[in-house]
C-alpha cells in the first residue's frame, strides 16, 4: 500500500518547460495593485469614519427638541 505513494514522492518534478516560472512577474503585479488598492480603500474608510459623529443620540438641549414630523408620504 505505501508503494504507489512512495514512487509518487520520489518522482522528480517536470515542470520545468518553457513556461515555467512566468506567472511570477503577473502575479507579482496583481498582488501589488491588490495591495494599492487596499490602501486607498482604508485611507478612504478612515477619512469617512473620522466625519462620523461620537453618538448618534438625540442633544439635551431644550432648544433643540422639536415635536417629531410626520412623514407625508
Amino acid at each position: 500500500m505505501s508503494y504507489p505513494l512512495t514512487t509518487l514522492v520520489a518522482e522528480e518534478v517536470t515542470n520545468t518547460g518553457p513556461e515555467f516560472g512566468e506567472a511570477s512577474p503577473i502575479g507579482l503585479l496583481i498582488v501589488v495593485l491588490l495591495l494599492i488598492g487596499v490602501f486607498i480603500l482604508v485611507r478612504s474608510m478612515n477619512r469617512h469614519l473620522k466625519r462620523v459623529p461620537q453618538s448618534f443620540d438625540a442633544p439635551d438641549d431644550a432648544d433643540s427638541r422639536e415635536p417629531p414630523r410626520e412623514s407625508g408620504g
